[in-house]
C-alpha cells in the first residue's frame, strides 16, 4: 500500500529529491548522514550497472539519460558537502591519528582502498578519471552519437513500412500506434544520450578541479588556522581528499560503464549475461584453438624457451580445451534433435488443414526472380532492389495518395537466370530480363548501332537499348544515350506496374486505413458521410475508379466533402466519380498542362459525341455502352491514328469530350489505348488554356 502511495505521488517525491540536493549545496551535511549519503550514492550505481546488463533493449531504460543527469548532480553536491565537511572538521584525529571529523566513509575508503598512501591513491584517483574520461565516455557517447544519427534517418522507412503493416492487416491500430511511439522514443532515447554523455564527462573534470582545491586549501587551512606542520597538513588533508574523491569517482566509473552497456544493446534481443553464454558457446572451435595457444606457450616454459610460469597456462587450457569439447559435442546432439524434431513438426503441420489455409493466402504484389538476380533481393550481399522497393512506396504514395503493400521477393528456378516476373494477387502482370553488373543504353537506333552489348527492348516502355559493360558507360553518355542499371530498368517497370494496377491494390481494409487517418484531423467529414450516405464498398469503387485513372486520391478531404455534397443527388458510383473529378480538376489539369499552362488535346467530332451519347443504357446495376460493333471499330481506327500522330511529336495523347459521355469513352479505348487520358469540360481547371490539335472524326 505504501508503495502504490509513493508511486501516486512519484512526481512530489522526484521533487523533494532534487530539492534535496540543491540544499546539499547549501547547508552543511551532519558527518553520518553525508556517510549515508555517500553509501546511497554507491549503492545507486549498483543498481544501474546490474540494471543495464538485464535489459534486453535500450527502451526498456529509458529513463536513463534522465537518472545520469540527476545522479551526476547528485555526486556533485557530494563533492561539495564532502570537501566543507574536510576543510572544515579535517584536522580532528582520534589519540590513535585517525581523522574522525570528516565521517567514517571518506577515511575508510582513504586507508583501505589506497592503504593510506597518499602517491598511491593519487595515482589511482588519476587513472579512474582517465579511464572514465577517455575510454568509456568517449566509446558510450560515439556510440551514442551514431545511434541516434542512423536512428533519425531510418524512421521515415520505420514509419512506412508499419503503415504497410497495419494496411496488409499485420498488425492493428494499437499494435501501430505503440511501433510508431516506439520509433520516436528510440530516436529521443539516443539523442538524449548524446547529450547526457557530456554531464559525465563534465563531471569528470569537476572531480579534479575539486580535488586539486580540496588539497590546496587544506594545506592553507591547516597550516594557517590550525597551526600544523606542512607535512601533517598534506598527509590529513590529501589523504583524506582522495579518499573523498574516490567514494564519488568509484560510482561516476560505475555509471560511465552503464551508459557503454545500454547504448550498446541496440542490436540483442536477450540480457547481456544471456548472449554471452549464447554467442560465446556457440563458437566451440575458438575456446579450443585458445586452448591449444595457452598448451604451447606451457610447453615452451617447459623447455625453458620462453621464461613464462606453466602451471597457469596449462590450468586454464585444460578448463578452455574441456568445455570447447563438451561444448561442441552438445551442440551435434542439439542439431540432431532439432533437425528430428522439425521434420516432425513439417510432417505434422502438413497433416493440418491450418496448413492449407496459409497456402491460399494471395500477396497483392510479389516480384519472382531467376537465380541470376537473387544478388539484388538478398541481404547478405547488398538488396539494391529492396532498398529501391522502399522509395517506391514512398514516390506511389505521394503521387497516388495510396500505400503500396508489401512486396513479396521470391526466387523462381523455372525462369532464365535473368529474368523477373512482377505479379498482381499471383498473377503475372509484368515480365523481363536484365543482366547484373551492366547498364542499358536507351536511344535512337543510329547511335546505340556504335555500341557493344546485347541489343534488348525496354521492358516498360517497348524503347530499342543494348545492355553494355561499365567501359562503355562514358561513350553512351557522349551519344546522348539515358543509361539505366539492372535496379532502375525493375524498378521502373514495378512502379509503371504499381501505377497501372493501383486500384486493384485498394481493399477495403486499406479504404479502412485512409479514413481513420482523416478522422483525426477531419472527424465531422468522415461522420457525415460513412456509413450514413455511404457504405465502406461505395467510398471504395469510387476512390478505385480514380486511381484507375491515376487521379491522385491524396486530397481525400476535398474527396470525401465531395461525396457528401452530392450523394442525395445520386448513388451511382460512376455518376459520383465524375463529380470527384470536377473538384479535383486543378489536380488532374496539374498532370497534363505544358510549361506555358496549355494543355493539347484531341477533340471529339460532335457527331460521334452524340452517337456515343444516345448508346449509354443506364440500369441499376450501372450504365453500359450499347454502340454498334462496326461503329465502335471505325471510332477506334480513328482515335489510333490521332494518337499515333501525337505520338511521333512527342506529346501525350489526351481526348476532351462531353462530360455526359467521358466515362463511356474511356471504357470504349481503354482496352485498345489503356494509357489514352480522356478528360471532360468540366475537369479543365481556371487559366488553363486549351490548345485542339487532331479531332476524331468518322471517315
Amino acid at each position: 500500500m505504501n508503495l502504490e502511495k509513493i508511486a501516486k505521488n512519484s512526481d512530489i517525491v522526484m521533487a523533494m529529491l532534487v530539492v534535496g540536493i540543491i540544499l546539499m549545496l547549501i547547508i552543511p551535511m551532519p558527518p553520518d548522514f553525508l556517510d549515508f549519503l555517500l553509501v546511497v550514492n554507491i549503492a545507486t550505481s549498483i543498481i544501474i550497472l546490474i540494471i543495464s546488463i538485464y535489459i534486453a533493449e535500450p527502451l526498456e531504460f529509458a529513463v536513463f539519460p534522465t537518472m545520469l543527469l540527476v545522479t551526476t548532480l547528485f555526486r556533485l553536491a557530494l563533492d561539495v558537502s564532502s570537501t566543507r565537511m574536510i576543510l572544515l572538521y579535517g584536522n580532528k584525529k582520534s589519540p590513535t591519528g585517525v581523522p574522525i571529523g570528516a565521517g567514517h566513509v571518506i577515511p575508510a575508503f582513504a586507508q583501505v582502498v589506497v592503504g593510506g598512501n597518499l602517491i598511491i591513491g593519487f595515482l589511482m584517483f588519476i587513472i579512474l578519471i582517465i579511464i572514465q574520461l577517455m575510454v568509456i565516455t568517449n566509446g558510450a557517447e560515439r556510440i551514442a552519437q551514431v545511434a541516434a544519427r542512423f536512428t533519425l534517418d531510418a524512421m521515415p522507412g520505420k514509419q512506412m513500412a508499419i503503415d504497410a503493416d497495419l494496411h496488409s492487416g499485420l498488425l492493428d491500430a494499437e499494435a501501430a500506434k505503440k511501433k510508431r511511439r516506439d520509433v520516436e522514443r528510440e530516436s529521443d532515447f539516443y539523442g538524449a544520450m548524446d547529450g547526457a554523455g557530456k554531464f559525465v564527462k563534465g563531471d569528470a573534470m569537476a572531480s579534479v578541479v575539486i580535488m586539486i582545491v580540496n588539497i590546496v586549501g587544506g594545506l592553507l587551512v591547516g597550516i594557517i588556522m590550525h597551526k600544523m606542520a606542512a607535512v601533517d597538513a598534506l598527509n590529513t588533508y590529501a589523504i583524506l581528499t582522495i579518499g573523498s574523491g574516490l567514494t564519488t569517482t568509484v560510482p561516476a566509473f560505475l555509471m560511465s560503464t552503464s551508459m557503454g552497456m545500454v547504448v550498446s544493446r541496440a542490436a540483442s534481443d536477450a540480457n547481456l549475461g544471456e548472449d554471452l553464454v549464447k554467442q560465446v558457446t556457440a563458437q566451440p572451435k575458438a575456446l579450443m584453438i585458445a586452448a591449444g595457444f595457452c598448451v604451447l606457450l606451457a610447453l615452451l616454459g617447459i623447455m625453458k624457451l620462453f621464461p613464462m610460469p606453466v602451471a597457469p597456462f596449462l590450468i586454464l587450457g585444460a578448463l578452455l580445451g574441456g568445455g570447447g569439447f563438451l561444448i561442441e559435442k552438445s551442440n551435434k546432439v542439439e542439431d540432431v534433435a532439432v533437425v528430428s524434431k522439425g521434420q516432425e513438426k513439417k510432417k505434422e503441420a502438413a497433416k493440418k488443414p491450418e496448413s492449407v489455409v496459409q497456402l491460399m493466402q494471395v500477396d497483392p504484389i510479389s516480384l519472382e526472380v531467376g537465380r541470376g538476380l537473387l544478388s539484388l533481393v538478398d541481404p547478405n550481399q547488398g538488396a539494391k532492389l529492396l532498398e529501391r522497393v522502399t522509395s517506391i512506396r514512398r514516390h506511389i504514395a505521394l503521387e497516388l495518395g495510396i500505400v503500396v503493400p508489401g512486396v513479396r521477393f521470391r526466387d523462381n528456378l523455372q525462369l532464365k537466370p535473368n529474368g523477373y516476373v512482377i505479379k498482381i494477387k499471383e498473377i503475372e502482370v509484368a515480365s523481363g530480363e536484365v543482366v547484373v553488373n551492366q547498364f542499358l543504353a536507351i536511344g535512337p537506333e543510329e547511335k546505340l548501332k556504335n555500341l557493344r552489348g546485347t541489343k534488348t527492348v525496354d521492358p516498360t516502355y517497348g524503347m530499342p537499348g543494348v545492355w553494355i559493360s561499365p567501359e562503355q558507360r562514358g561513350d553512351a553518355e557522349r551519344l546522348g544515350c539515358m543509361i539505366f542499371d539492372p535496379v532502375s530498368v525493375i524498378a521502373t517497370q514495378m512502379t509503371e506496374v504499381i501505377r497501372g494496377n493501383g486500384g486493384d491494390l485498394l481493399g477495403r481494409q486499406e479504404i479502412q486505413a485512409l479514413l481513420d487517418t482523416v478522422k483525426k484531423t477531419h472527424p465531422a467529414v468522415v461522420k457525415e458521410l460513412v456509413p450514413d450516405m455511404l457504405s465502406l464498398g461505395e467510398v471504395q469503387k469510387v476512390l478505385q475508379n480514380l486511381v484507375k485513372e491515376r487521379v491522385s486520391v491524396r486530397d481525400l478531404v476535398t474527396i470525401l466533402e465531395t461525396l457528401a455534397d452530392n450523394v442525395n443527388m445520386s448513388k451511382d458510383t460512376e455518376v459520383l466519380t465524375e463529380c470527384v473529378r470536377v473538384a479535383l480538376s486543378r489536380v488532374i489539369c496539374k498532370e497534363y498542362v505544358n510549361n506555358e499552362g496549355v494543355i493539347n488535346v484531341i477533340t471529339l467530332d460532335p457527331q460521334i459525341e452524340q452517337i456515343i451519347a444516345q448508346s449509354i443504357q443506364r440500369t441499376e446495376m450501372g450504365s453500359f455502352l450499347a454502340l454498334d460493333p462496326n461503329m465502335g471499330q471505325e471510332v477506334l481506327m480513328s482515335v489510333g491514328q490521332e494518337v499515333g500522330k501525337l505520338q511521333e511529336k512527342g506529346l501525350q495523347p489526351i481526348i476532351l469530350c462531353a462530360p455526359q459521355i467521358r466515362p463511356a469513352l474511356k471504357k470504349l479505348t481503354d482496352r485498345s489505348f489503356p494509357t489514352l487520358v480522356v478528360l471532360s469540360w468540366n475537369e479543365i481547371a481556371p487559366k488553363v488554356n486549351v490548345n485542339s490539335v487532331g479531332q476524331i472524326q468518322l471517315s
